[in-house]
């Protein structure tokens, strides 16, 4: 590798260092990051902002605003509180079933949605459902977004990655029904179990306070009819033109941002009241680590990685397909797994087509998005989801942090892509 190469590893190391010990605020360090890789020629304007491979990704960017506009007015309906009120009256008040219902219901609804989406819509309601049971905050978020990689894993559409694969490898919605949702199903079963026991010590229950909630109810919390029912409707279109973007020929970020502003216009609120909602330190987050993994992608750094890997596992489509799996899982709790799989899947690609395995070889193109999607849960910036959640824990004063997410992430990365290992063995090399 070059100079260039070794110093846009340094300067990633040295910002990825700062995230996790968290010397400085995570938005710094990763802007300064980015700063010093532009400064130093590392990257350039037309790479770092324009380039659809090693530059900002203005689809993420602007599908989280289109979907936190819509938040920020559904906020305002008393919607959340409804959905708080109903969870915890259906749990009877008890912290752990609680958890159940919130893993669940973000595990289905990334698979139909997208992981970032659940998450901006669930984290509302998890902020109420603990101030009403006076419970910590962090291991709930925290287990939802887990629960929302999870999920996502099983559609073309729940996790970005997957959109990615899809595109190059020529899948269908059906061929990740098929090939990944049930895997996805026994994972979340067992995830339930871990969170059992990683989180035993939120589930102190105050009977007051579950008493005194199961007294309250739900219609009471809607503040405003009109306005929730305009929402419901808009957001039923934009999710309604996520599941059918490949026949409308809409990518998501489009379908989002129109709805966000639509809403808005529709809502009659003060747009610059709405517009203060919406996550802008997170999105900064966000392109900045985009243009430092750019950083990496422009000066070769991932290339090489990516070959060394081929290159070890020419011919042999097992080891070929536990190496993808592991090092995905890996690499994407490094860096975010959107940029990962991006530069992956074009190597992933020349695996399968060199592969004397026929279909078999395309096991591959399922331990990339395996270890791609489920290894995002392995710290606090392995997905997007991940990001987005932190940002909204900090807002809202309760701020989570890069070990605190990741000492249980570790955990259940390890446990989850282990199950994946006789999955993949079994129904696709055997």
């Amino acid at each position: 590798m070059s100079a260039t190469a070794w110093i846009a590893i340094a300067v990633f190391a040295l910002a990825y260092v700062l995230i996790a010990t968290e010397w400085v605020h995570r938005l710094a360090a990763a802007i300064g990051g980015a700063c010093v890789m532009l400064v130093l020629g590392i990257t350039d304007p037309d790479h770092a902002f324009f380039s659809p491979h090693s530059g900002i990704d203005w689809n993420v960017i602007f599908l989280l605003i289109g979907m936190m506009l819509i938040v920020a007015v559904l906020k305002r309906t008393g919607l959340f509180e409804f959905l708080a009120i109903w969870a915890v009256k259906r749990a009877r008040g008890q912290p752990f079933r609680v958890m159940v219902i919130l893993v669940l219901v973000t595990g289905l609804a990334s698979a139909a949605l997208d992981n970032v989406t659940t998450v901006l819509l669930i984290a509302p309601v998890t902020f109420l459902v603990c101030g009403r049971l006076g419970v910590p905050v962090a291991p709930y978020l925290i287990a939802e977004v887990m629960a929302s990689n999870i999920g996502g894993t099983a559609t073309l559409i729940g996790d970005p990655p997957n959109i990615i694969i899809a595109s190059r490898a020529g899948l269908t919605f059906n061929d990740f029904l098929i090939h990944l949702a049930p895997f996805v199903v026994v994972v979340l079963v067992v995830f339930i179990g871990l969170c059992r026991v990683l989180f035993r010590s939120a589930f102190q229950v105050d009977a007051e306070r579950a008493a005194s909630v199961m007294e309250l109810r739900e219609r009471d919390a809607i503040r405003d009819a009109r306005l929730l029912m305009v929402s419901l409707a808009v957001l039923g279109v934009v999710l309604l033109a996520f599941v059918t973007h490949t026949i409308l020929h809409l990518e998501p970020s489009v379908v989002a941002l129109v709805g966000g502003l639509a809403l808005l216009a529709l809502s009659r609120l003060d747009a610059a009241e709405v517009v203060r909602d919406v996550e802008w330190p997170t999105l900064a987050f966000f392109a900045a680590l985009f243009v430092m993994v750019g950083g990496l992608s422009a000066t070769g750094v991932i290339d090489t990685v990516a070959k060394a890997a081929t290159d070890a596992m020419a011919d042999r489509l097992g080891v070929a397909t536990m190496v993808l799996l592991w090092g995905s899982a890996g690499l994407s709790a490094i860096v975010d797994n959107i940029p990962y799989v991006a530069t992956m899947s074009p190597i992933v690609a020349d695996l399968v087509s060199a592969s004397d395995a026929g279909a078999r070889g395309q096991v591959l193109w399922w331990a990339l998005a395996l270890g791609a999607d489920l290894g995002g849960n392995a710290t606090a910036i392995g997905a997007s989801a991940n990001v987005v959640m932190l940002g909204l824990a900090e807002k809202a004063g309760r701020p989570i942090s890069f070990w605190e997410f990741t000492r249980y992430g570790l955990v259940v990365t390890a446990v989850t892509i282990a199950l994946a290992v006789p999955y993949l063995w079994f129904r696709y090399l055997l």
